[in-house]
């Protein structure tokens, strides 16, 4: 599997197929059984000097990211800056204004454990982006309690990351409703192995359907897709 520089990849699958195993791996959080990692010419682990040089150009956030919870938001925000050498300057202009779109201000510089499930959700979104790592690897960005607003503002900001070649994104996620929308190209994985690869086009027309949502359901698991129709013909109108 290759992700090109400049482009915002999708993966999807269903679950315990290796998702998150998979990006994990690609940010080094795993080693590889088999197979290994490249990234701008640069092996994963395979030296203390290429690791680090890695290490600055991405930023990786799980799906249930740790946070130093006695902490403010804006604490963990300005320590993600500093780690990633971010402008003194830049870094106080640029979680202001995250913190505003996300509606986090009045929250900004309260303990993280006094946020909601949401707002942790959406201070971890802020960390990957404050960092301004040109590869983001993101396990299901959109889920994890996040309200409608937030949810278009994450949208919004990853269309607009990927309008240059700045930005390399990879992301899970399991709403087959965003993917066209973001999506340079989807990677399907199913028991361990992908399965399809390639633009939203390219698939609707390989696969044949009338909507890419359900080409992308015929793909992630066709014997639900089956079980579903027949269980739809056995219900009564």
């Amino acid at each position: 599997m290759e992700v090109k520089k400049g482009e915002l990849v999708v993966l999807m699958g269903p679950n315990g197929m290796g998702k998150s195993t998979l990006l994990a791996s690609i940010a080094a959080m795993l080693t590889p059984q088999e197979g290994y990692v490249e990234i701008d010419g640069k092996r994963r682990k395979s030296s203390v000097e290429a690791e680090r040089a890695i290490r600055k150009q991405v930023f990786y956030l799980p799906n249930n990211p740790w946070l130093p919870r006695i902490r403010t938001g804006r604490e963990y925000l300005l320590a993600i800056g500093e780690l990633y050498e971010i402008d003194f300057n830049r870094r106080f202009e640029h979680i202001d204004q995250l913190l505003g779109v996300f509606d986090l201000t009045a929250q900004g510089d309260s303990p993280m454990a006094s946020y909601s499930t949401g707002q942790q959700k959406k201070i971890a979104i802020c960390g990957a982006l404050i960092s301004e790592a040109p590869i983001l690897v993101m396990d299901e960005p959109f889920s994890g309690g996040l309200d409608p607003a937030a949810l278009l503002a994450l949208k919004q900001i990853l269309l607009k990351l990927r309008e240059g070649d700045d930005y390399t994104i990879l992301l899970a996620t399991p709403v087959p409703e965003l993917v066209d929308e973001i999506a340079d190209r989807i990677a399907v994985l199913r028991d361990g192995a992908i399965v399809a690869y390639d633009t939203p086009k390219a698939l609707l027309q390989q696969i044949g359907g009338q909507s890419l949502e359900q080409v992308l359901q015929q793909l992630l698991n066709p014997e639900s897709v089956a079980r579903l129709d027949d269980y739809l013909r056995s219900r009564k109108p």
